[in-house]
C-alpha cells in the first residue's frame, strides 16, 4: 500500500474508520470459512476491539464468530484472563488457548535456565534457526529465544494443526515502526497463510475512543496507567493515570514493554511473530 493511501486511511473519522475494518473483516469472511480463518486475541484493548468489529460484522452478515486463539506464553496478567474469561463468557466467544508447554514445563518461573538438550526435536531446530548457540536459555517470554518459542513457535504449531488458512491480528501502523508497511491481507509462509489485519489504520486514540464510544470491556490494568500489555514480568505502567487519559499523542504507547523485544521487533517478525 502506497503511504499516500496509508496517510488518507488514518485521517477517516472514527466512524469511516470502523466502517473501513468492517469492510476488511467482511471481505476476510467471504475469502475464508469460520472454521479456516482464527482471530488471535490477547486480552488487549486492540485485539478486544478487533473481537468486537468481528462480532459486528458477523451480526450483519449472518454469520457464526471465527474461534479465537489466546497463546499463553507462560507469564500472563491475572486482569488479562479475568477479561478473557469475561468477554468469552457474554459473547460465546470460542476461544483456543496455545502453549508451548514442552519449553514452558521445563521452568517453574522467569529466569530459570531451560537446557536446549531438554526440549523436543521442534524447539531444538527452531533454537537453531535463530543462530542460538549456547547450552541453556533463562526462561524469558519476552526475550528473543523466550518469544520465538513460547509465542510464534505456538501459535505455528497451532496453525499447522487445525487447517488455518488465515489469522487477524490487532496490529495498527502507529504502533511500532517494524509494522508501518503492512497491508490488510499479507500472505505468509512456513507455515502458509494469509495475515489480516483490519484496523491498521486506527490510532491509539481511535482505540479508546471506539471502546468508550460502545462500551466495549477492557483490561482493568489500564485504568491502573498501563498502556501496552506484555509478559507480567516486563511490562511497567509508567503513569498513575487511566491509560485513555495520558498524553497518547506525544509519548510512546509502548514504553513499559520490555525493550530488548522492541529493539528486535523487525527481527521477530522476519520468523512470523505478530
Amino acid at each position: 500500500m502506497e503511504q499516500q493511501d496509508r496517510e488518507r486511511l488514518i485521517n477517516l473519522t472514527l466512524d469511516e474508520k470502523i466502517e473501513q475494518s468492517k469492510e476488511i473483516i467482511k471481505e476476510a469472511l467471504k475469502r475464508f470459512s469460520s472454521d479456516e480463518l482464527c482471530l488471535a486475541w490477547t486480552g488487549g484493548k486492540d485485539s478486544t476491539t478487533m473481537q468486537w468489529l468481528y462480532r459486528e460484522a458477523c451480526k450483519d452478515m449472518g454469520q457464526p464468530l471465527p474461534r479465537a486463539m489466546f497463546i499463553d506464553e507462560g507469564h500472563v496478567f491475572e486482569e488479562i484472563l479475568e477479561l478473557v474469561d469475561r468477554v468469552k463468557s457474554e459473547w460465546n466467544v470460542e476461544v483456543v488457548v496455545v502453549k508451548n508447554t514442552d519449553v514452558s514445563e521445563k521452568a517453574q518461573k522467569v529466569g530459570d535456565l531451560i537446557r536446549v538438550a531438554d526440549l523436543n526435536e521442534r524447539n531444538r531446530q527452531e533454537i537453531e534457526n535463530l543462530g542460538f548457540t549456547e547450552e541453556a536459555f533463562p526462561f524469558d517470554p519476552e526475550s528473543y529465544v523466550g518469544n520465538h518459542l513460547m509465542k510464534t513457535v505456538a501459535m505455528n504449531v497451532f496453525i499447522e494443526n487445525n487447517g488455518v488458512k488465515a489469522l487477524s491480528t490487532a496490529i495498527r501502523w502507529d504502533e511500532q515502526d517494524a509494522r508501518v508497511t503492512e497491508d490488510y491481507f499479507s500472505p505468509r509462509t512456513n507455515p502458509d497463510h494469509t495475515r489480516v489485519q483490519p484496523i491498521l489504520h486506527f490510532r491509539e486514540r481511535d482505540i479508546w475512543n471506539t471502546i468508550h464510544q460502545y462500551h466495549i470491556p477492557f483490561c482493568s490494568l489500564y485504568y491502573q496507567g498501563y498502556r501496552s500489555l506484555g509478559a507480567k514480568g516486563s511490562t511497567i505502567k509508567t503513569s498513575d493515570i487511566p491509560a485513555w487519559e495520558q498524553d497518547l499523542e506525544s509519548t510512546p504507547e509502548r514504553a513499559g514493554r520490555g525493550q530488548e523485544k522492541e529493539e528486535i521487533m523487525a527481527q521477530l517478525r522476519t520468523l512470523g511473530y505478530m
